[in-house]
Protein backbone atom coordinates (compact mmCIF):
# COMPACT_ATOMS: atom_id res chain seq x y z
CA UNK A 1 0.00 0.00 0.00
CA UNK A 2 0.94 3.29 -1.27
CA UNK A 3 1.34 5.82 1.53
CA UNK A 4 -1.11 9.14 1.36
CA UNK A 5 1.49 11.27 2.98
CA UNK A 6 4.42 12.96 1.66
CA UNK A 7 7.02 12.88 4.56
CA UNK A 8 10.09 12.72 3.21
CA UNK A 9 13.77 13.46 4.39
CA UNK A 10 12.94 17.07 2.98
CA UNK A 11 10.68 17.31 5.75
CA UNK A 12 12.73 15.47 7.71
CA UNK A 13 14.95 19.07 7.85
CA UNK A 14 11.76 21.25 8.91
CA UNK A 15 11.43 18.54 11.91
CA UNK A 16 14.98 17.88 12.68
CA UNK A 17 17.04 20.51 11.26
CA UNK A 18 16.87 22.95 14.10
CA UNK A 19 18.67 19.62 16.48
CA UNK A 20 22.58 19.58 16.83
CA UNK A 21 23.89 15.97 16.60
CA UNK A 22 24.93 16.31 20.13
CA UNK A 23 21.13 17.11 20.94
CA UNK A 24 20.14 14.28 18.61
CA UNK A 25 22.23 10.99 17.45
CA UNK A 26 22.85 9.85 13.88
CA UNK A 27 19.88 8.54 12.28
CA UNK A 28 18.88 5.50 9.36
CA UNK A 29 17.66 9.06 8.07
CA UNK A 30 20.75 10.93 8.19
CA UNK A 31 21.96 8.44 6.61
CA UNK A 32 19.96 8.79 3.65
CA UNK A 33 20.68 12.40 3.33
CA UNK A 34 24.27 12.27 3.10
CA UNK A 35 24.31 9.49 0.48
CA UNK A 36 22.10 11.58 -1.40
CA UNK A 37 24.38 14.52 -0.66
CA UNK A 38 27.25 11.90 -2.91
CA UNK A 39 25.65 12.53 -5.75
CA UNK A 40 26.39 16.39 -5.92
CA UNK A 41 28.77 17.76 -8.24
CA UNK A 42 31.52 18.73 -5.90
CA UNK A 43 34.41 18.60 -8.58
CA UNK A 44 36.36 22.07 -7.92
CA UNK A 45 34.74 22.35 -4.84
CA UNK A 46 35.99 19.95 -1.87
CA UNK A 47 39.55 19.06 -1.30
CA UNK A 48 40.64 15.13 -2.97
CA UNK A 49 42.37 14.86 -0.08
CA UNK A 50 41.16 13.39 3.38
CA UNK A 51 41.44 16.78 5.67
CA UNK A 52 39.93 17.67 9.24
CA UNK A 53 38.92 20.93 8.69
CA UNK A 54 37.90 20.68 5.17
CA UNK A 55 34.50 23.58 4.10
CA UNK A 56 31.74 23.26 5.54
CA UNK A 57 28.04 22.35 4.01
CA UNK A 58 27.08 25.79 4.34
CA UNK A 59 30.75 27.01 2.76
CA UNK A 60 29.79 24.73 -0.07
CA UNK A 61 26.65 25.92 -0.48
CA UNK A 62 27.76 28.93 -1.13
CA UNK A 63 30.25 28.16 -3.70
CA UNK A 64 26.82 26.20 -5.61
CA UNK A 65 25.01 29.71 -5.27
CA UNK A 66 27.53 31.43 -7.00
CA UNK A 67 27.51 28.94 -10.22
CA UNK A 68 24.20 29.42 -11.41
CA UNK A 69 23.63 25.47 -11.86
CA UNK A 70 26.13 24.98 -13.72
CA UNK A 71 29.24 23.02 -13.54
CA UNK A 72 32.99 23.68 -14.05
CA UNK A 73 32.95 23.69 -17.45
CA UNK A 74 29.81 25.39 -17.65
CA UNK A 75 27.40 23.58 -18.62
CA UNK A 76 23.82 23.41 -17.00
CA UNK A 77 22.72 20.72 -14.63
CA UNK A 78 20.12 18.30 -14.98
CA UNK A 79 16.85 18.83 -13.32
CA UNK A 80 17.44 16.44 -11.02
CA UNK A 81 20.70 17.33 -10.25
CA UNK A 82 19.49 21.04 -9.60
CA UNK A 83 16.72 19.25 -6.46
CA UNK A 84 20.13 17.78 -5.09
CA UNK A 85 21.33 21.26 -5.17
CA UNK A 86 19.27 22.62 -3.75
CA UNK A 87 18.40 20.38 -0.90
CA UNK A 88 21.76 20.20 -0.17
CA UNK A 89 21.31 23.97 0.20
CA UNK A 90 18.50 23.63 2.63
CA UNK A 91 20.44 21.57 4.73
CA UNK A 92 23.12 24.14 4.82
CA UNK A 93 20.88 26.04 6.41
CA UNK A 94 20.15 24.45 9.48
CA UNK A 95 21.79 24.29 12.91
CA UNK A 96 21.90 20.22 12.51
CA UNK A 97 24.14 19.75 9.24
CA UNK A 98 25.61 23.65 8.61
CA UNK A 99 28.82 23.04 10.23
CA UNK A 100 29.57 19.46 9.05
CA UNK A 101 32.74 19.38 7.08
CA UNK A 102 33.46 17.92 3.30
CA UNK A 103 36.84 16.17 2.35
CA UNK A 104 38.20 13.49 0.33
CA UNK A 105 36.06 13.93 -3.14
CA UNK A 106 37.00 11.60 -5.72
CA UNK A 107 35.48 11.38 -8.99
CA UNK A 108 36.57 8.60 -11.60
CA UNK A 109 35.31 7.41 -14.99
CA UNK A 110 36.95 5.15 -17.22
CA UNK A 111 35.05 4.42 -20.42
CA UNK A 112 37.96 1.80 -21.06
CA UNK A 113 37.87 -0.07 -18.29
CA UNK A 114 34.35 0.54 -17.79
CA UNK A 115 34.06 2.35 -14.30
CA UNK A 116 32.07 4.74 -12.90
CA UNK A 117 33.17 5.92 -9.33
CA UNK A 118 32.85 8.72 -6.74
CA UNK A 119 33.41 9.01 -2.66
CA UNK A 120 33.36 12.16 -0.42
CA UNK A 121 33.29 12.58 3.30
CA UNK A 122 31.85 14.02 6.07
CA UNK A 123 33.14 15.04 9.04
CA UNK A 124 30.83 15.63 12.11
CA UNK A 125 30.95 17.53 15.09
CA UNK A 126 31.65 15.19 17.18
CA UNK A 127 34.94 13.37 15.22
CA UNK A 128 33.37 11.02 13.24
CA UNK A 129 32.84 10.54 9.85
CA UNK A 130 30.66 9.68 7.62
CA UNK A 131 32.21 8.31 4.06
CA UNK A 132 29.20 8.13 1.19
CA UNK A 133 29.94 6.46 -2.25
CA UNK A 134 27.78 7.49 -4.72
CA UNK A 135 25.30 5.64 -6.33
CA UNK A 136 25.12 4.58 -10.63
CA UNK A 137 24.86 8.06 -12.59
CA UNK A 138 22.74 8.17 -15.75
CA UNK A 139 26.03 7.26 -18.05
CA UNK A 140 26.11 3.99 -20.01
CA UNK A 141 29.45 2.87 -18.48
CA UNK A 142 27.61 2.97 -15.01
CA UNK A 143 25.40 1.07 -16.25
CA UNK A 144 27.06 -1.25 -17.13
CA UNK A 145 29.73 -1.61 -14.65
CA UNK A 146 26.59 -2.42 -12.32
CA UNK A 147 25.71 -5.18 -15.20
CA UNK A 148 28.97 -6.48 -14.75
CA UNK A 149 28.46 -7.19 -11.30
CA UNK A 150 26.15 -10.36 -11.97
CA UNK A 151 29.96 -12.35 -13.44
CA UNK A 152 32.26 -9.77 -12.03
CA UNK A 153 33.55 -9.32 -8.22
CA UNK A 154 35.10 -7.30 -8.29
CA UNK A 155 34.18 -4.54 -10.41
CA UNK A 156 36.94 -1.93 -10.25
CA UNK A 157 34.35 0.68 -8.48
CA UNK A 158 34.47 -1.89 -6.06
CA UNK A 159 38.67 -1.66 -5.58
CA UNK A 160 38.69 1.83 -5.60
CA UNK A 161 36.17 1.25 -2.68
CA UNK A 162 38.12 -0.63 -0.55
CA UNK A 163 41.19 2.07 -1.56
CA UNK A 164 39.51 5.00 -0.41
CA UNK A 165 37.78 3.90 3.15
CA UNK A 166 42.18 2.91 3.89
CA UNK A 167 43.09 6.39 2.75
CA UNK A 168 40.11 7.56 5.03
CA UNK A 169 40.99 5.77 8.11
CA UNK A 170 44.72 6.31 7.99
CA UNK A 171 44.30 10.10 7.74
CA UNK A 172 41.14 10.58 9.84
CA UNK A 173 40.81 10.03 13.40
CA UNK A 174 37.14 8.80 14.94
CA UNK A 175 34.18 6.66 14.51
CA UNK A 176 33.04 5.69 11.00
CA UNK A 177 30.24 5.36 9.34
CA UNK A 178 29.80 3.99 5.55
CA UNK A 179 27.25 4.01 3.53
CA UNK A 180 25.34 4.96 0.19
CA UNK A 181 22.40 5.29 -2.21
CA UNK A 182 22.54 2.37 -4.79
CA UNK A 183 25.70 1.35 -6.38
CA UNK A 184 26.94 3.41 -3.53
CA UNK A 185 25.61 1.02 -1.06
CA UNK A 186 27.23 -1.66 -2.61
CA UNK A 187 30.53 -0.29 -2.90
CA UNK A 188 30.16 0.74 0.79
CA UNK A 189 29.71 -2.71 1.93
CA UNK A 190 32.09 -3.78 0.21
CA UNK A 191 34.92 -1.22 1.10
CA UNK A 192 33.95 -2.51 4.81
CA UNK A 193 34.38 -6.10 4.26
CA UNK A 194 37.38 -6.20 1.95
CA UNK A 195 39.34 -3.42 4.30
CA UNK A 196 41.95 -3.93 6.60
CA UNK A 197 41.11 -5.51 10.38
CA UNK A 198 42.21 -2.40 12.28
CA UNK A 199 40.38 -0.28 9.84
CA UNK A 200 37.24 -2.67 9.92
CA UNK A 201 37.57 -2.43 14.18
CA UNK A 202 36.39 1.49 13.53
CA UNK A 203 33.66 1.44 11.34
CA UNK A 204 29.81 1.81 14.07
CA UNK A 205 27.97 1.15 11.00
CA UNK A 206 27.29 0.44 7.09
CA UNK A 207 24.35 1.29 5.21
CA UNK A 208 23.32 -0.19 1.76
CA UNK A 209 20.19 2.22 0.55
CA UNK A 210 18.34 0.14 -1.77
CA UNK A 211 21.91 -1.72 -3.37
CA UNK A 212 22.33 -5.02 -5.13
CA UNK A 213 23.84 -7.46 -3.11
CA UNK A 214 27.12 -10.07 -4.13
CA UNK A 215 27.25 -13.20 -4.89
CA UNK A 216 27.29 -16.09 -2.53
CA UNK A 217 31.28 -16.72 -2.74
CA UNK A 218 31.72 -12.89 -2.05
CA UNK A 219 29.35 -13.21 0.90
CA UNK A 220 31.35 -16.05 2.47
CA UNK A 221 34.05 -14.29 2.90
CA UNK A 222 35.73 -13.15 6.65
CA UNK A 223 34.95 -9.79 6.34
CA UNK A 224 31.18 -10.18 6.26
CA UNK A 225 30.77 -11.84 9.37
CA UNK A 226 32.91 -9.77 10.74
CA UNK A 227 30.57 -6.96 10.41
CA UNK A 228 27.84 -9.01 11.48
CA UNK A 229 25.33 -6.70 13.71
CA UNK A 230 27.09 -3.39 11.94
CA UNK A 231 25.24 -4.17 8.54
CA UNK A 232 21.93 -2.24 7.75
CA UNK A 233 19.99 -2.39 4.54
CA UNK A 234 17.28 -0.33 4.01
CA UNK A 235 14.72 -1.28 0.34
CA UNK A 236 11.59 0.24 -0.44
CA UNK A 237 8.77 -2.03 -0.64
CA UNK A 238 8.63 -2.24 -4.32
CA UNK A 239 12.38 -2.68 -4.32
CA UNK A 240 14.04 -3.96 -7.58
CA UNK A 241 17.87 -2.94 -7.52
CA UNK A 242 18.00 -3.26 -3.97
CA UNK A 243 17.37 -7.20 -4.08
CA UNK A 244 19.67 -8.04 -6.83
CA UNK A 245 22.04 -10.55 -5.87
CA UNK A 246 22.70 -12.22 -2.03
CA UNK A 247 22.70 -9.94 0.87
CA UNK A 248 24.38 -11.39 4.16
CA UNK A 249 22.76 -8.69 6.35
CA UNK A 250 18.48 -8.58 6.94
CA UNK A 251 16.76 -5.52 5.50
CA UNK A 252 14.71 -3.37 6.21
CA UNK A 253 11.64 -2.50 4.30
CA UNK A 254 10.98 1.12 3.89
CA UNK A 255 7.68 2.75 3.22
CA UNK A 256 7.58 4.93 -0.55
CA UNK A 257 5.15 7.42 -2.05
CA UNK A 258 6.37 5.92 -5.26
CA UNK A 259 5.46 2.83 -7.40
CA UNK A 260 7.63 0.10 -8.82
CA UNK A 261 11.19 1.29 -9.81
CA UNK A 262 10.20 4.31 -8.90
CA UNK A 263 10.33 3.52 -5.36
CA UNK A 264 14.26 3.40 -5.90
CA UNK A 265 14.12 7.36 -5.74
CA UNK A 266 15.43 8.66 -2.07
CA UNK A 267 13.20 10.96 -1.87
CA UNK A 268 9.72 9.06 -1.87
CA UNK A 269 10.88 6.97 1.12
CA UNK A 270 8.57 7.90 4.04
CA UNK A 271 9.60 9.52 7.44
CA UNK A 272 8.15 10.18 10.17
CA UNK A 273 10.37 11.97 13.32
CA UNK A 274 14.00 10.47 13.24
CA UNK A 275 12.92 7.48 11.67
CA UNK A 276 11.75 5.95 8.31
CA UNK A 277 8.44 4.57 8.25
CA UNK A 278 8.32 1.05 7.24
CA UNK A 279 6.37 -2.23 6.27
CA UNK A 280 6.44 -5.68 7.06
CA UNK A 281 7.21 -7.21 3.56
CA UNK A 282 7.98 -6.48 -0.04
CA UNK A 283 5.16 -6.04 -2.74
CA UNK A 284 4.30 -9.56 -4.65
CA UNK A 285 5.96 -7.50 -7.75
CA UNK A 286 9.28 -7.20 -5.89
CA UNK A 287 9.33 -10.80 -5.37
CA UNK A 288 8.55 -11.88 -8.55
CA UNK A 289 11.41 -9.86 -10.23
CA UNK A 290 13.30 -10.67 -7.58
CA UNK A 291 12.54 -14.65 -8.21
CA UNK A 292 12.51 -14.18 -11.50
CA UNK A 293 16.01 -12.28 -11.74
CA UNK A 294 17.76 -15.07 -9.68
CA UNK A 295 16.42 -17.99 -11.13
CA UNK A 296 17.74 -16.67 -14.94
CA UNK A 297 20.82 -15.21 -13.78
CA UNK A 298 21.65 -19.05 -12.15
CA UNK A 299 20.53 -21.05 -15.42
CA UNK A 300 23.36 -19.12 -16.80
CA UNK A 301 27.18 -19.36 -16.71
CA UNK A 302 29.34 -17.11 -15.96
CA UNK A 303 30.61 -16.47 -19.36
CA UNK A 304 27.01 -16.54 -20.54
CA UNK A 305 26.29 -13.91 -18.34
CA UNK A 306 29.13 -11.80 -19.70
CA UNK A 307 28.48 -12.55 -23.39
CA UNK A 308 24.68 -11.42 -23.01
CA UNK A 309 25.75 -7.95 -21.29
CA UNK A 310 28.68 -7.52 -23.17
CA UNK A 311 26.31 -7.93 -26.68
CA UNK A 312 23.72 -5.60 -25.07
CA UNK A 313 25.82 -2.85 -24.49
CA UNK A 314 27.30 -3.36 -27.89
CA UNK A 315 23.38 -2.39 -29.58
CA UNK A 316 23.41 0.14 -26.62
CA UNK A 317 26.72 2.35 -27.70
CA UNK A 318 25.34 2.12 -31.08
CA UNK A 319 23.63 4.79 -30.90
CA UNK A 320 26.51 6.94 -29.77
CA UNK A 321 24.65 7.85 -26.98
CA UNK A 322 27.28 8.20 -23.46
CA UNK A 323 24.25 8.95 -21.34
CA UNK A 324 20.69 7.52 -20.83
CA UNK A 325 18.92 10.76 -20.79
CA UNK A 326 20.39 11.16 -24.20
CA UNK A 327 17.37 8.31 -25.80
CA UNK A 328 14.92 10.49 -25.52
CA UNK A 329 16.27 12.83 -28.42
CA UNK A 330 16.04 11.63 -31.70
CA UNK A 331 14.73 8.41 -30.97
CA UNK A 332 13.72 7.32 -33.83
CA UNK A 333 17.17 7.81 -35.01
CA UNK A 334 18.34 5.74 -31.93
CA UNK A 335 15.97 3.12 -32.90
CA UNK A 336 17.18 2.45 -36.13
CA UNK A 337 21.26 2.12 -35.04
CA UNK A 338 20.22 -0.28 -32.28
CA UNK A 339 18.31 -2.10 -35.35
CA UNK A 340 21.26 -1.97 -37.38
CA UNK A 341 23.77 -3.29 -34.63
CA UNK A 342 21.19 -6.44 -33.84
CA UNK A 343 21.13 -7.21 -37.31
CA UNK A 344 24.94 -6.81 -37.58
CA UNK A 345 25.65 -9.20 -34.67
CA UNK A 346 27.51 -12.69 -35.96
CA UNK A 347 24.97 -15.34 -35.94
CA UNK A 348 25.98 -16.92 -32.69
CA UNK A 349 25.54 -13.95 -31.09
CA UNK A 350 22.28 -13.08 -32.47
CA UNK A 351 21.44 -16.32 -30.95
CA UNK A 352 22.80 -16.08 -27.87
CA UNK A 353 20.93 -13.19 -27.58
CA UNK A 354 17.53 -14.56 -28.32
CA UNK A 355 17.94 -17.68 -26.27
CA UNK A 356 18.74 -15.50 -22.96
CA UNK A 357 15.92 -13.39 -23.75
CA UNK A 358 13.84 -16.26 -24.11
CA UNK A 359 15.20 -17.36 -20.99
CA UNK A 360 14.28 -14.63 -18.97
CA UNK A 361 10.10 -14.80 -20.68
CA UNK A 362 10.05 -18.42 -19.93
CA UNK A 363 11.37 -17.99 -16.23
CA UNK A 364 9.14 -14.74 -15.75
CA UNK A 365 6.08 -16.77 -17.39
CA UNK A 366 6.36 -19.69 -14.81
CA UNK A 367 6.90 -17.38 -11.84
CA UNK A 368 3.95 -15.13 -12.60
CA UNK A 369 2.22 -18.53 -12.48
CA UNK A 370 3.49 -19.19 -8.98
CA UNK A 371 2.53 -15.68 -7.36
CA UNK A 372 -1.15 -15.42 -8.82
CA UNK A 373 -2.39 -18.51 -7.00
CA UNK A 374 -0.53 -16.71 -3.81
CA UNK A 375 -2.89 -13.09 -4.46
CA UNK A 376 -5.86 -15.26 -4.93
CA UNK A 377 -5.28 -16.63 -0.99
CA UNK A 378 -4.94 -13.68 0.22
CA UNK A 379 -7.63 -12.17 -1.12
CA UNK A 380 -9.87 -15.30 0.21
CA UNK A 381 -8.41 -14.75 3.69
CA UNK A 382 -9.49 -11.45 3.36
CA UNK A 383 -13.04 -12.17 2.63
CA UNK A 384 -13.37 -14.65 5.56
CA UNK A 385 -12.14 -12.11 7.86
CA UNK A 386 -14.82 -9.59 6.34
CA UNK A 387 -17.87 -12.68 6.71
Amino acid sequence: MVSTTSTNIEDYLLWRGDLSFAMSPFTPVDNLMFSVFAYLPFDGLVPSEAEKRGPTIAEVAQRFARSNYRDIHGHPFSERMKQHIDFFSRAANTERFARVRLSAFQNRFDREVETQFAAVTFSLPDGSHYVAFRGTDATVVGWKEDFNMSFMTPVPAQHLAVAYLEHIARRLHGKLRIGGHSKGGNLAVYAAAFCGFWSRRRIRAVYNNDGPGFNEKTIAQKGFRELEGRLFAYVPQSSIIGMLLEHSERYTIVQSTQRGIAQHDPYSWVVQGPNFVCVDTVSDTSRFIDSTIKEWLGALSTTERQRFIDALFDIIEATDITSFTELSSNWLQRARAMGEAISNLDAESRAMLIQTLKLLFETGKNNIRLILPLREREEDKKDIVKK
